[in-house]
């Protein structure tokens, strides 16, 4: 008999990780993890199929070695340019005459209706979340079951992606040999494995800086409310680099790793050097010039976050500002990040209360070692407690035909008594 497993896959810009968790009783017992560098994909599209087809397949492969589960089917992300947002509203009329009382599936009806009116055959719903409802003359009710009304009113925020795109990352896990159970945007799937009842209340926000992508999702009451995607990341630093220093893109990446800081303290001293081999000769740089140029990028990368952050949501309102993403990991960018926006930011952490006592104990996800694992492990954290990410609760028909008569019967019983 095969192991119960979830498996998450993160399609990244800069890597691919998987984890794989093996389920017993419904409860994570053991966690595995597996990265390498991503091959195919820039900003979040994929742009090369072939290179794609085989990164997943040496991770996944590599994955199944470790674990000695016999993964067949993975739960999958999405992000970048090829993500949208919008609402999209619909009415329904309740009763000719007087009013009823709402049920589970008067509610159904009305999303069911906005989701037609909002979908275009040239995109894919990833996420319908129930931004809010209107009985009758009644705004920004969360939930309308049990209340009395004429007509019911929906606001749906769908989350969208190009049906193709959706269709490219499918057939790329296909070609490595898997199926694909779901597709779900990255930040909202790592937004359930460092989410916890502490960041359910009030404005909140996880910012999520990647390699040539950043991702910010405002979650109020610990409900959805806005996601903006920027084509801002770590990759900015390194062009950056490589035009300022007149030096090729790969040769920035390794000073940006090895010597990049952004420690005001580095722009002070102009005599400190580093020799790099470019071509087949030493060049002598300056470690302040190094300094300069990432001082100044990150700053204006900053400075745009941070406006965009502001005309969605007034910064003295939000309560946490959380960070993930391994460009977060460069020297000295928590700091120039909290000082250009002028709020407290945190490093995310795994809090999920199942998968953070597997990871705070694995030596190889020590330091910050595990931003690597959190999408992939949000997108395990979806599928183990099998709801919509931070959302009114859609209904949903059981298969149980006992229970649909039940549920008929509670529905008649509310509506008459």
């Amino acid at each position: 008999m095969g192991k119960n497993y979830i498996c998450g896959l993160d399609i990244g810009t800069s890597k691919i990780a998987a984890c794989a968790a093996e389920i017993k009783k419904g409860k994570v017992v053991d966690l595995f993890f597996e990265s390498q560098e991503s091959r195919g994909v820039r900003r979040g599209s994929v742009v090369d199929s072939i290179e794609l087809v085989e990164v997943i397949g040496k991770v996944l492969k590599a994955l199944k070695a470790k674990s000695g589960i016999n993964i067949k089917a993975v739960y999958a992300n999405i992000a970048g340019q090829d993500v949208t947002t919008k609402h999209s509203r619909a009415i329904i009329p309740l009763v000719e005459r007087g009013n009823k009382v709402i049920n589970s599936l008067d509610v159904d009806n009305v999303i069911a209706q906005a989701l037609i009116l909002g979908s275009t055959i040239e995109d894919e719903v990833i996420h319908q979340i129930p931004y809010s409802f209107t009985v009758d003359n009644k705004t920004e009710i969360t939930n309308p079951v049990g209340l009395y009304g004429h007509k019911l009113e929906v606001d749906l925020y769908l989350v969208c992606a190009k049906l193709s795109s959706v269709q490219t990352i499918s057939y790329a896990i296909h070609q490595a040999g898997y199926d694909t159970k779901e597709i779900l945007l990255s930040g909202l799937a790592t937004s359930e494995a460092i989410f916890d009842e502490k960041l359910k209340t009030g404005s909140n926000i996880l910012c999520d800086i990647g390699y040539d992508i950043t991702e910010i999702i405002f979650f109020k009451d610990g409900f959805l409310r806005d996601i903006k995607i920027l084509p801002v990341g770590g990759s900015d630093l390194t062009r950056a680099l490589a035009e300022g220093l007149n030096i090729p893109l790969e040769l920035a990446k390794d000073i940006k790793i090895s010597y990049g800081s952004l420690d005001e303290r580095e722009l002070l001293d102009d005599n400190n050097q580093i020799l790099v081999r470019n071509d087949n000769a030493y060049q002598p740089i300056k470690k302040k010039q190094v300094a300069d140029i990432l001082n100044a990028k990150t700053k204006s990368n900053c400075l745009y976050l941070k406006d965009t952050v502001g005309k969605t949501v007034p910064l003295n309102e939000i309560s946490h500002f959380e960070l993930t993403g391994r460009t977060i990991l460069q020297e000295g960018f928590l700091e120039m990040l909290e000082a250009n926006i002028g709020l407290p930011v945190e490093l995310a952490r795994i809090r999920d209360s199942q998968l953070a006592p597997i990871v705070n104990n694995n030596s190889a996800l020590s330091g910050r070692k595990y931003l690597t694992y959190a999408t992939a492990l949000g997108l395990i954290c979806k599928e183990l407690y099998n709801y919509t990410p931070k959302s009114f609760s859609i209904h949903k028909s059981s298969r149980n035909p006992l229970t649909k008569v039940l549920n008929k019967l509670k529905e008649v019983y509310l509506e008459y008594f």
